[in-house]
């Protein structure tokens, strides 16, 4: 989420995701010293907690300036010893036999992150919002999060490299599946009313498609190099579109806790996958001499797009394609009058839309230390 980065737009005039250019003065986290609060017994528990507070400050003090980094750095600032220290601190403190004594321990850290996707972010009246919330698990959660996003923007710097984008957007996608999956429903019940989407498990499934909508996206730049049929590029396209379809089913549609601005971008993109499906299928049909059919479709497509998006320069992709689906539609229109003379289907008899998925999460795995910490009790 840091720095800013291409989305699933496609080629061109790209759609740039607006709601990632801000992060750079959105999610944080407030400084914490770990070995301060727990009191080591030993010197390599004391060791490691300050290798986590050190860690920990690599984030503080990376989160403005993470353009340009390599996967190293990035794993090393935040999901790589960090997360891995993290969990190994958490299973040791919850097996403090005084559970009072650990719940003071970690009301102590004052664990407070700030939000870039909820809707408080979009109005910064009186700066970032920070939300706290007494528990490691959130700690790691939101550190999973940032090594997720900054996994995601690391792939459109090195989008020159399509295969090594493609792998770092599947190892993101991962990354949010675990956190789904195993780091944030126990964290769930002890939420407040007032929480950043990032700690809710099914903001983290959303991105977790969102991230494989954006690797297939890639994926069909490859498949254009390689001048694959218009045929299997309308189902890629569509594929895309299934994927954003599947995020948007963890999103409300319409709420309070998550940035509009999000919102918009993930239907935005979506519908223009969309478009660009039909467009693809059209010129498939059109050598297949199926004229009516292609005009059809292209007909459909549209009556049936959508609003344009909001934003200006996302505006400006979807009038690029809308424009290009206009003259193409004119084209056969008239070819059709001169050469063919098919009959134009109704929408109902035209073919559905289809869609192939090729991409799939790379599963993460953290690695765990069984070293046993002692603490003062």
């Amino acid at each position: 989420m840091v720095g800013r980065s291409v989305g699933v737009g496609g080629n061109g005039g790209e759609y740039v995701d607006v709601v990632v250019e801000d992060t750079a003065n959105g999610v944080g986290g407030i400084v914490i010293v770990f070995e301060d609060v727990f009191t080591a017994l030993d010197s390599a528990c004391l060791t490691q907690l300050k290798e986590l507070s050190a860690k920990r400050r690599l984030i503080e003090e990376s989160i403005n300036d993470t353009s340009h980094i390599t996967e190293a750095t990035a794993r090393e600032m935040a999901g790589g010893l960090t997360s891995r220290n993290q969990q190994n601190l958490i299973i040791q403190i919850d097996s403090v036999s005084d559970s009072r004594c650990a719940n003071r321990w970690i009301s102590e850290l004052r664990v407070q992150w700030t939000s870039i996707l909820g809707s408080s972010s979009t109005f910064k009246l009186n700066g970032p919002k920070y939300y706290q919330i007494n528990s490691l698990k959130y700690e790691l959660g939101m550190v999973l999060f940032l090594y997720g996003v900054t996994l995601r923007a690391l792939a459109f710097e090195v989008l020159e490299d399509l295969q090594k984008s493609a792998s770092l957007l599947k190892k993101s996608a991962g990354i949010f599946n675990y956190l789904s999956t195993e780091v944030l429903p126990s964290l769930q019940d002890i939420l407040p009313p007032e929480k950043p989407p990032e700690a809710t498990a099914n903001v983290s499934s959303a991105i977790s498609f969102f991230c494989l909508a954006e690797a297939q996206a890639v994926a069909i730049k490859m498949a254009e190099k390689k001048q694959m049929s218009s045929a299997l590029l309308a189902k890629l396209h569509y594929g895309v579109t299934q994927f954003l379809d599947e995020a948007c089913a963890f999103l409300p549609s319409r709420s309070r806790d998550i940035s509009g601005k999000f919102m918009d971008f993930i239907i935005s993109c979506r519908n223009l996958h969309e478009l660009r499906s039909s467009r693809h299928l059209a010129e498939s049909c059109k050598e297949l001499n199926q004229v009516g059919i292609a005009i059809g479709l292209l007909d459909c497509a549209l009556k049936n797009k959508n609003e344009m998006p909001g934003n200006q320069s996302w505006r400006d992709v979807f009038k690029s394609e809308v424009i290009e689906i206009s003259e193409l539609l004119k084209k056969y229109n008239k070819e059709n009058e001169i050469v063919w003379h098919e009959q134009i289907p109704l929408d109902f008899e035209l073919p559905p839309m289809e869609g192939r998925k090729i991409v799939t999460a790379t599963p993460y795995e953290p690695e765990r230390w069984e070293r046993q910490l002692t603490f003062k009790t």
